[in-house]
């Protein structure tokens, strides 16, 4: 064997023997992507699981059965809860206390979740806040310190039974098919409008409460100290007349107290008539406001057009109920005419009317 054979043996044998580090980057890159992809999907998979259970606690829509249900068996617990607690007060029912104990304590827990999943889902509720402070804005809003209010007595305000009652405020939300359309946020916007009439007619009705208080203590209290004793038994008195509820708890029994009676009772039966016009009128303005915003016409969609071959010899009532629209003026010829209904239309006759095509397209054509 030569020198050189020698060599190349030995350099193949060394190939043969060595022992080479394994490629793993691309692995590890592959399986890193791997673990991103799936954290990925976990994360939409949370994100669809919060906004469909969102959809479900809000108001249902008619055409989401799920949503609907849940609002039907809300209702259905709250209305539960409530039976219970009434049933609860009556001896001849305390066998079954155990029971409606029972039930209540279930309830309780169907409310919990339900305020552990709007506090959960707040950020879609209040969209382009970070989840922190809508967490913090629903905590602190009406709804949502009625919710905790109907919670904590369960726990440690056993006493306070009344602020359970708040539970039935819950189903006030289910009424709100359309926020813009609410009942509730007409009243409250007719209040906001109307709050200084308000308030100043209340604090005639209270000067006048206090006057009546004062005069008639005056009156009667040496004749009658046993039921005016005081300015405050007065204010009792006034009260009861003005509002014209007669307890008949107290009562004058002087002559000079029973004419200040008819003068403040016909005082009160106009001064409480005063909120209520200042309130009915609100809601007057307020729909009128509403209907006149409806009638309005969008100037975007008001435009003039020619006449051409195709509708010409329409009748002005077959050219509306044909293409929509309703025609003001037609012109011809330098004159202008009343588009009545049988008017017949001619080529190269100016229309001015309203069409959602108009508006939508922004075109002179139909």
């Amino acid at each position: 064997m030569t020198k050189k054979n020698k060599v190349n043996n030995s350099k193949g044998k060394y190939n043969q023997d060595k022992t080479y580090p394994k490629r793993t980057g691309g692995t590890e890159g592959k399986a890193g992507r791997g673990n991103a992809g799936s954290e990925s999907e976990n994360i939409k998979s949370t994100g669809k699981i919060r906004n469909r259970i969102f959809e479900i606690i809000q108001i249902g829509q008619i055409g989401d059965a799920p949503s609907r249900i849940f609002d039907f068996l809300i209702v259905t617990v709250i209305l539960t809860n409530i039976a219970c607690m009434y049933m609860d007060t009556f001896d001849s029912l305390s066998a079954y206390r155990g029971i409606f104990s029972v039930i209540e304590t279930a309830t309780v827990v169907v409310f919990i979740v339900e305020y552990a999943l709007r506090v959960w889902t707040a950020d879609l509720l209040y969209k382009g806040e970070k989840p922190l402070k809508a967490r913090l804005r629903f905590l602190t809003s009406f709804e949502g310190i009625v919710d905790l209010l109907t919670i904590l007595p369960f726990f440690f305000l056993s006493g306070f039974v009344v602020f359970r009652m708040l539970r039935v405020v819950r189903i006030l939300h289910l009424f709100r098919l359309n926020p813009y359309s609410d009942s509730l946020s007409v009243i409250t916007s007719v209040l906001y409008e109307k709050r200084k009439q308000i308030y100043f007619s209340i604090f005639i009705l209270l000067i006048l409460m206090l006057g009546g208080s004062l005069c008639i203590y005056n009156v009667e209290h040496e004749v009658n100290p046993d039921q005016f004793e005081n300015a405050f038994s007065g204010f009792w008195w006034a009260m009861a007349t003005v509002f014209t509820i007669g307890y008949g708890d107290i009562y004058p029994v002087t002559t000079i107290g029973k004419i200040v009676t008819i003068i403040l009772s016909f005082l009160g039966v106009g001064m409480v008539a005063i909120p209520t016009g200042i309130i009915s009128a609100g809601f007057v303005e307020h729909y009128n406001r509403e209907s006149y915003k409806n009638n309005m016409i969008d100037l975007a969609q008001i435009g003039e057009i020619e006449v051409d071959e195709v509708c010409a010899g329409m009748g002005v009532g077959e050219f509306m109920q044909t293409h929509n629209c309703h025609v003001f003026l037609v012109f011809r010829n330098g004159l202008s005419m009343l588009p009545t209904e049988n008017l017949v239309l001619e080529q190269s006759d100016i229309l001015v009317l309203q069409s959602e095509k108009l508006y939508k397209k922004h075109k002179t054509v139909l």
